[in-house]
């Protein structure tokens, strides 16, 4: 099994790297092939909605989104980890999500998603919520923790000190882990859920 882990922030070892740092010690203890990608110094821009990818199937913008793609589609579980920045997530990593996201056609039902979120005091639910988003839209469980997936310091690497957030942390992998070995079992036995096909609905119509 593979997990894939996305450090949104522009500092490789700040804090959101020891909140993604103490989930792969317990990755790492249960077997679970791990990588953490740092894109968050990146230059990433954002969606033009120009429709490309779904002609191609890759984002026009030829930059690390179309790189991770086939990291994407080929691991169990994902996680996105970004600092909070005005209450929100860093946008280079919003960039990346969003593209990244949109110009993957491959089905990502049944992934275990979850987001980690680092700052120094607040703003870390409404950034936490915004980019699990990105998880519920595509299908895919979400994991939890004790407490919301979030972790405190100020200085780079301070978060080391906050000792329930690394235990958040270390519960949240091991939730993941236990949800990517139920699922595979569950699609062995089961399959997957039946979809239906889609029924798109605009809120906006022509006149008759």
């Amino acid at each position: 099994m593979k997990v894939l882990m996305i450090n949104g922030s522009p500092k490789a070892n700040g804090n959101t790297y020891v909140a993604l740092h103490e989930m792969e010690k317990v990755f790492i203890q249960e077997n679970i092939e791990t990588e953490i990608l740092h894109i968050g110094n990146k230059d990433i821009r954002g969606c033009i909605g120009c429709g490309s990818c779904k002609a191609n199937g890759r984002c026009v913008f030829e930059d690390i989104v179309n790189e991770t793609a086939a990291k994407f589609e080929e691991c169990d579980g994902f996680v996105a980890g970004s600092p909070v920045y005005y209450a929100s997530a860093n946008a280079t990593l919003v960039a990346f999500l969003t593209r990244l996201f949109y110009s993957t056609g491959f089905d990502k039902t049944m992934k275990v998603g979850a987001s980690v979120v680092a700052a120094r005091r607040g703003g870390l639910s409404s950034t936490f919520d915004e980019l699990n988003k990105f998880f519920t839209i595509a299908g895919m469980p979400v994991a939890s923790s004790q407490y919301w997936n979030s972790i405190h310091g100020r200085m780079p690497g301070e978060a080391a000190k906050d000792t329930e957030g690394l235990q958040t942390m270390r519960t949240l992998a091991r939730n993941m882990v236990f949800l990517m070995k139920s699922i595979a079992l569950g699609k062995e036995k089961y399959g997957i859920p039946q979809k239906e096909p889609f029924q798109p609905m605009n809120f906006i119509r022509d006149k008759d």
